[in-house]
């Protein structure tokens, strides 16, 4: 006599893991395509960027006008199909621009007067906010509460936001005039500090191209907000190996002057080096990338790979580096170098 079997109970929960990892990996070969219909070269930086959106992670972007990345970070949030919002900062920028403000409204029923939430920018999935040093820093702080809590307090009432949330700034290196650098404790908030760069000759050959013609390429969306968020809770799954995490920290604790374990160039050129933050992001970094390359295991590789972007706006150099032309990125490349 046949017996039924209770395909639940001989469903294994690790074989649903391993296709949302395929899942994960295929969808970043799409997303990838997608983006460079619109972006040449910045390979690197769009991988950074993958990271640090299924990483939980937000970013600051380095680099001269007219390098896309503003369109690069707008592409990227149409091919996800997030919500995106951009908010230029100026130096009269207030923060009820950036997370809302109450209105006085009257009910045009009763005549009762009573105040109305207005949500600002903030409330969005992708938050691009342009040129951030040129705003002073009450404005700047207005950003940190749904940087680290995801909500906005406004008018003695706390307002959830919408979750992925993912704040992407950028700055421009070369007008420093009339600007307000991020102090110490707000940079910490970002995962990457990452540079952009200069195209090479085959790319801005193919940007001059194709970028001056009638033709604009149609993007497909590959993910969702959903989706996003349920491979956001995939990545905290990837098992690190003691090894690994400890590669790490050593390597964290190695930026700070005053640790036993600092080589002579960080004592001699270093004020203050990462704190604790640095290598929770390191680890989750470390683990968005792993997935992403469809992998299930995280390497000292990628935490090598990953430490520059991680630590170059961690590190605070003193007059002796700057004297000697040594910034945060050669230091880094030494530590990593052993």
């Amino acid at each position: 006599m046949a017996t039924d079997l209770n395909t639940d109970a001989l469903h294994n929960p690790l074989d649903d893991e391993l296709a949302a990892v395929e899942e994960l990996a295929r969808a970043r070969d799409a997303i990838v395509a997608q983006v460079r219909k619109r972006i040449f070269g910045q390979d690197e930086l769009i991988e950074h960027l993958l990271i640090a959106i299924f990483a939980r992670g937000h970013c600051l972007l380095m680099g001269v006008p007219g390098l896309a990345k503003t369109y690069l970070i707008a592409t990227l949030s149409q091919v996800l199909d997030l919500n995106f919002n951009r908010i230029q900062f100026t130096p009269d920028l207030m923060p009820a621009d950036i997370t809302g403000t109450d209105i006085l409204e009257e009910d045009p029923t009763t005549g009762k007067r009573h105040f109305k939430f207005i949500e600002g920018p903030v409330f969005t999935n992708l938050l691009l906010a342009d040129e951030i040093n040129r705003t002073p820093p009450k404005t700047q702080a207005a950003l940190l509460q749904s940087m680290a809590e995801y909500r906005v307090s406004a008018g003695g009432t706390t307002y959830e936001l919408a979750l992925p949330f993912l704040v992407f700034a950028t700055q421009n290196p070369i007008e420093q005039e009339g600007t307000y650098p991020l102090p110490e404790a707000q940079l910490d908030r970002f995962m990457f500090h990452l540079q952009v760069d200069y195209p090479d000759l085959e790319d801005e050959l193919a940007i001059v191209k194709n970028t001056t013609t009638s033709h604009r390429p149609e993007i497909e969306k590959i993910l969702d907000a959903a989706t996003i968020l349920r491979l956001q809770e995939l990545v905290l799954k990837v098992p690190v190996s003691d090894e690994v995490v400890a590669h790490a920290v050593n390597l964290i604790r190695k930026t700070r002057p005053a640790d036993p374990s600092a080589p002579d160039v960080v004592k001699r050129f270093v004020s203050f080096g990462a704190g604790p933050r640095a290598g929770q992001a390191i680890i989750l970094a470390g683990k968005a990338r792993a997935l992403l390359d469809g992998r299930l295991t995280v390497s000292t590789e990628d935490i090598d790979y990953l430490a520059p972007s991680i630590l170059r706006h961690r590190l605070l150099t003193n007059f002796q580096a700057e004297a000697q032309g040594l910034d945060p990125q050669a230091i880094i490349e030494r530590l990593i170098a052993g």
